[in-house]
């Protein structure tokens, strides 16, 4: 007995002394495979320690394995492993209603986008027939269609097709009528299709939003269902994180209450819609932050879309010559929005595609901003800046938010519109890039598709997924793979304030991780479009198993 007590007598002071060391209890280790951190040195790693959701060590197997045990060891088996994925642009709450809607991406004629119709029609006149995604620049007749056909295959039904950038619609006199869209409105010229006296369907913006807002609206459990496969969705692309660029006040609070419930896991950064509402509700109270939801931003349009012909652009199109697009938000309103999130320290994301809408809205932006600044103003898309103009960004501390697969949708016809020298400012994100030293990236889903992979593959390579062109659209603007990954991760959590805890997998972080099938840090640039998600984390607890 006195050497069994003497025996813990010194098992005791050997662990006081250091003799033995202790390891200190973890809930997972992620051991043996390569471990991209994403932090300012680009470092990998071999393993790391996670506890109460947040990441405790990253570092050498062996330095891992002898400071920390778990009850729970993930065994990469020589995979790799990223930060969670984040879109800094997409559309999360309007992909999730687009679920019940008719799916028209990638039809190559009107056609075959009624023939779309006819399968999921339901002859029901309660019931409205709303389908996305047709884009006529993929037509042999690249003009927009009219309503004709669609009134007398649905007469008595209302129908709503959203074009592929949601900057236009096509809608069947029945919807214009339950809408009270008539010859006589108040939109804005050039909204609303006119022809020999007839309204065409076509409106455009506003006069498009307005369309949007008359068709019912899912509530309730239906919506809730409808926002849980957005998120499986989420999960299974390696996205932990979204901003979603345009939400209402019940919108945001459905998003809150889901996540309070525990339903949505996936982090959400807000960015409003600045109607009266949600100015009076959120941005005069200040900010709106928890754990999963963050309330800083209002979102702003100066123009529309490319494809449409809306975006403003200094000059008019080279292919019709008889417009230069529209001014969708006049300058005085955006002053006094930006006088609003300025003094209630809101941050200021403004759409911009053309050359014209970005030198207004970055001028427009040096009258609060005066130099350079830390409160992360940014411009979304930037897809047409003139070379004179684009040092503002760097002036003023400007955060170029681009959608890297807009450039490989686009480069088929994007010429045909900006003209031989005009080109070759657009989709120009190696540019932009070098401004601040860094840009934000995402994907404008449901406008393009959800993977951030694709995203990565698009900012590397510039090439479809048929791998045309060959070398690559505009290659002296592509960036390099360590940029492309900050871009989708560290560089995007920057542009939406949550760098303190996401974005990176360093110690004190939130354990938000993916791990891959393939490592598209080292593959041929060809092959990241087969790069698979494996499995997907969020606060250190699996979201999504393959």
């Amino acid at each position: 007995m006195k050497n069994f007590i003497f025996a813990v007598i010194l098992f005791v002071l050997f662990l006081s002394t250091g003799c033995i060391p202790m390891k200190e209890n973890t809930d997972l280790i992620i051991t043996n495979g390569i471990i991209y951190t994403a932090d300012s040195r680009n470092s990998h790693c071999e393993a790391m320690a996670v506890k109460d959701g947040k990441i405790m060590e990253t570092g050498a197997a062996d330095k891992i394995s002898t400071r920390y045990r778990a009850s729970e060891t993930i065994d990469l088996k020589g995979k790799a492993m990223f930060p969670g994925f984040i879109d800094a642009h997409c559309h999360f709450f309007g992909y999730a209603e687009g679920l019940q809607y008719t799916d028209l991406n990638g039809a190559t004629s009107f056609t075959e986008v009624l023939d779309r119709l006819k399968v999921r029609a339901m002859p029901d006149a309660q019931r409205w027939i709303v389908g996305r995604g047709w884009d006529q620049n993929l037509w042999d007749i690249r003009e927009f269609p009219d309503n004709e056909q669609l009134n007398k295959l649905f007469p008595a039904v209302p129908v709503m097709l959203i074009r592929v950038d949601g900057h236009v619609v096509l809608a069947n006199q029945e919807a214009l009528n339950r809408a009270g869209i008539g010859l006589n409105n108040s939109f804005g010229e050039g909204q609303v299709g006119i022809k020999d006296g007839h309204l065409t369907g076509i409106l455009s913006e506003t006069a498009a939003d307005a369309m949007r807002g008359a068709v019912p609206q899912q509530a309730g459990k239906e919506l809730a269902s409808l926002l849980e496969k957005a998120q499986e969705r989420c999960f299974a692309v390696g996205l932990t994180c979204v901003s979603d660029a345009g939400l209402n006040y019940n919108q945001v609070m459905t998003i809150d209450s889901m996540q309070k419930a525990g339903i949505l896991k996936l982090q959400v950064y807000a960015m409003l819609t600045p109607n009266p509402e949600n100015i009076s509700k959120f941005l005069l109270r200040g900010l709106f932050i928890t754990d999963k939801l963050v309330v800083r931003s209002i979102k702003l349009y100066a123009d529309g879309s490319l494809g449409s012909r809306t975006a403003r652009l200094k000059k008019p199109y080279a292919d019709a010559p008889g417009t230069s697009g529209l001014i969708v938000t006049k300058p005085d309103s955006i002053i006094t929005l930006c006088k609003l999130a300025y003094n209630h320290g809101y941050q200021v994301n403004t759409h911009c595609i053309g050359d014209s809408a970005n030198k207004m809205v970055l001028e427009l932006y040096s009258t609060f901003l005066k130099g350079r600044n830390d409160l992360r103003w940014r411009i979304e898309h930037a897809q047409v800046v003139d070379k004179e103009d684009v040092h503002f960004f760097g002036d003023y501390s400007v955060i170029p938010s681009v959608q890297a697969t807009h450039a490989t949708s686009d480069m088929y016809w994007a010429g045909r519109r900006l003209g031989n020298e005009r080109i070759k400012g657009a989709y120009a994100y190696k540019t932009l890039m070098e401004q601040n030293g860094w840009l934000a990236n995402g994907t404008d889903f449901p406008i393009e598709n959800i993977s951030p992979l694709f995203t990565f593959y698009a900012t590397v390579g510039r090439m479809d997924q048929k791998g045309f062109p060959q070398g690559g659209f505009q290659a002296e603007e592509s960036l390099s793979r360590a940029d492309a990954l900050r871009s989708v991760t560290s560089w995007a959590a920057k542009a939406d304030f949550l760098e303190k805890r996401k974005g990176t997998l360093e110690a004190g972080k939130d354990a938000d991780f993916v791990i891959l099938d393939q490592d598209i840090m080292e593959i041929p640039v060809g092959n990241i479009l087969g790069v698979q998600v494996i499995r997907t984390f969020i606060a250190g607890k699996e979201v999504f198993r393959k």
